[in-house]
């Protein structure tokens, strides 16, 4: 068996695992022969607040200081570090990550991180380990004023390059 063919009850496509004579192993995937291309991804969180608390958030009269702030220099850091923190993701020399933060009506916040990079994988865990974090980061600095805040959905909205091309999700709107 090659280390290509999936291993016996592996599907196809599973990269990163393969048989060997002990069993399945897990093991990170080669790609010094892919050749470089630009790359770059966005990913999103949702903060969900109780009544009140993102609008006294937004006003900056949140425990912990400027959340906003905190929580975006927190989503880079942990864009840039996302090989030290998902076992088997390559760590990557990013181009560039940036933290966003959109009111969605009243009680919520999407976080969005995007992240650029010319290398031979993807970036889209860096997208969503940026997200991620700085989500935590904002749920940390508020939970002061209430814990019942909740963090919701994580999920990838776009990504390009590389040998798939370009995909969106079919809810994005850009």
């Amino acid at each position: 068996m090659t280390e290509r063919e999936p291993p016996h009850g592996v599907e196809a496509g599973a990269a990163h695992l393969r048989r060997t004579e002990s069993g399945v192993e897990a093991h990170m995937v080669d790609v010094s022969e892919k050749p470089a291309t630009r790359r770059s991804a966005l990913a999103r969180a949702l903060v969900e607040f109780p009544a009140g608390v993102l609008q006294r958030l937004r006003e900056g009269t949140g425990p912990k200081g400027p959340v906003e702030e905190m929580a975006r220099a927190a989503g880079v850091l942990a864009a840039k570090r996302t090989g030290e923190l998902v076992p088997l993701c390559h760590p990557l020399g990013l181009d560039h990550v940036e933290v966003t933060f959109h009111p969605r009506g009243v009680d919520a916040l999407e976080i969005r991180c995007s992240a650029r990079c010319t290398g031979k994988t993807g970036v889209e865990m860096e997208a969503l380990v940026g997200a991620s974090i700085a989500a935590l980061t904002v749920y940390d600095m508020a939970k002061g004023l209430d814990k019942g805040i909740r963090i919701g959905v994580v999920e990838l909205l776009e990504k390009s390059g590389g040998k798939s091309g370009t995909w969106r999700a079919a809810a994005f709107d850009g």
